[in-house]
C-alpha cells in the first residue's frame, strides 16, 4: 500500500461582497484580499514511464482547476446573495459594466467554502480527494472546510 500524501496550493484573489441583513459593518459593500489554500490527498504515481511519476497531482493541473473554477470567476468581482434585495444592486452594477456573481447563499467565507468545495471536487481526477480548504478573509480571520467533517 502506497503512502497517502497531501499537497497544498495557495491562491489569492480580490472579491467584493455585502452581507444582506447583517447587524454589523459587513452589511456595507466592501472587499477582501482572500487567500485560498487547497489541500488534496492521493497516492504518488508509481509508474516510472509516466512523466508525472512521484506526484500525487501536478501542481499545474491543480492550479488549472482552481483558477478556472474559482479565481478567474471571483477575482475582482462582487458577490451578492440573489435571494435578497441585493439582486437589484447587483443588476445596477452589471448594467454599469461591473463583474457580479449572484449566489443562492449569504456570501460569507463559510458559505463560499461550501460552494468552492463542490466546484473543486467535481473537477478532480477520481483518484484524488479534496482533503481541506482554508479561506483567509483578513490577516486574523479564516474559515476551513475538511472532508472528514462532512461525513
Amino acid at each position: 500500500m502506497m503512502a497517502k500524501i497531501r499537497i497544498t496550493k495557495q491562491f489569492d484573489f480580490e472579491t467584493g461582497h455585502a452581507l444582506y441583513g447583517y447587524d454589523g459593518k459587513c452589511k456595507n459593500v466592501h472587499g477582501h484580499s482572500y487567500k485560498l489554500a487547497v489541500t488534496v490527498m492521493g497516492t504518488p504515481i508509481a509508474d516510472t514511464n509516466n512523466p508525472k511519476c512521484g506526484m500525487v497531482i501536478d501542481f499545474g493541473d491543480l492550479k488549472r482547476i482552481v483558477v478556472t473554477e474559482i479565481v478567474d470567476k471571483f477575482d475582482h468581482a462582487s458577490v451578492f446573495n440573489k435571494n435578497t434585495p441585493h439582486v437589484e444592486l447587483a443588476q445596477e452594477l452589471k448594467n454599469r459594466g461591473h463583474e457580479v456573481i449572484l449566489v443562492d447563499y449569504q456570501p460569507t467565507s463559510e458559505m463560499m467554502l461550501i460552494d468552492f468545495a463542490e466546484k473543486i471536487k467535481a473537477r478532480l481526477p477520481e483518484n484524488i480527494q479534496l482533503f481541506a480548504l482554508k479561506l483567509q478573509e483578513t490577516a486574523s480571520s479564516h474559515a476551513e472546510w475538511f472532508a472528514s467533517d462532512q461525513l
